[in-house]
């Protein structure tokens, strides 16, 4: 794997609303056609949230997921990491309801409790398409992402030992690191372990170049050898941020979760367009992108056979 990138895509989420861009995918059948796209561009991991198809709200119903997971799986070979996040709205138990039926080899999993501030893009638009946007934006000004130690227990616990599920680690800031560690230490998680580092959400670490290189040196410190680094940054800071993080041997993560744009002013038309993107940026570093099955020997995944769906 020396030289070689991991490329994740986000392909949907639950920060961006329908109002705010017309390709983001929010039917299964939109899902399915974004996430297929974005591996046959190279993604070797892509992580997944599923919609209400009748309105784009998030959801984790395992009916809905089962309307796309197994038509991704069966057209492509890449790694299929399910959401725990859903979003800030759900329970712990209805964020684990997907996963618990599914047994995805990948999940993603978030190590704190947080301020999550969405309400900024009510701004920027005026005309919704649908009830819940606006509420769910601007409720964000009063709502804690809930995460905390007990919660993460239980995921590590059902999920991890209970499904053979490993986990893609998302740290939105220098602490997260350190709760990261705090389970290693219990021996709760063991090596080798994926940590995405995340930088520009409203209430996490800013983008800032000095702190993609902090928590760099901290994730070194506390973790030696024993992990695999992934970098994403929201919005406008995508690109350069990933870029950065493939320089200093990192992996990356694009997708219309994270971002609605390929350039400033310009839309993503779909998330095969990002991942392309990046895909280039890459092989003009002299790097090359990791494949399906170079990531699930990496990250010691299970496999695509012994899922649940």
């Amino acid at each position: 794997m020396a030289n070689k990138v991991i490329i994740t895509c986000a392909v949907t989420g639950a920060i961006h609303t329908p109002t705010m861009s017309p390709h983001l995918p929010i039917t299964p059948d939109e899902i399915a056609a974004g996430a297929i796209g974005a591996a046959e561009a190279g993604a070797a991991i892509l992580h997944l949230h599923a919609r209400n198809p009748e309105d784009g709200s998030p959801t984790q119903d395992p009916e809905i997921f089962r309307q796309f997971l197994p038509r991704i799986k069966d057209s492509v070979d890449a790694v299929i990491n399910v959401t725990t996040g859903g979003a800030a709205t759900m329970s712990t138990e209805e964020r684990l309801a997907g996963p618990l039926s599914l047994r995805p080899e990948m999940c993603s999993l978030n190590m704190g409790s947080m301020n999550f501030g969405l309400y900024g893009a009510l701004e920027r638009f005026s005309d919704w398409q649908h009830d819940w946007e606006v509420p769910y934006l601007d409720g964000s000004r009063d709502r804690i992402f809930r995460n905390t130690f007990q919660d993460i227990e239980m995921f590590l616990e059902r999920l991890g030992k209970g499904c053979g599920t490993r986990f893609e680690f998302e740290c939105y800031d220098v602490g997260h690191l350190y709760t990261l560690a705090h389970f290693l230490d219990r021996g709760l998680i063991e090596p080798p372990f994926f940590v995405q580092t995340i930088f520009g959400i409203l209430g996490g670490i800013g983008a800032d170049p000095e702190n993609l290189m902090h928590m760099r040196r901290i994730a070194d410190k506390l973790f030696g050898a024993d992990y695999q680094w992934s970098i994403l940054a929201a919005g406008r800071f995508q690109t350069s941020f990933v870029t950065m993080g493939a320089i200093m041997g990192g992996h990356m993560r694009v997708g219309l979760e994270d971002n609605l744009y390929l350039g400033k002013g310009v839309l993503a038309e779909s998330n095969a367009d990002q991942v392309a993107k990046v895909r280039r940026i890459i092989e003009e570093l002299s790097l090359e992108i990791a494949t399906p099955a170079e990531a699930r020997q990496t990250l010691a995944l299970r496999g695509a056979e012994n899922v649940g769906f």
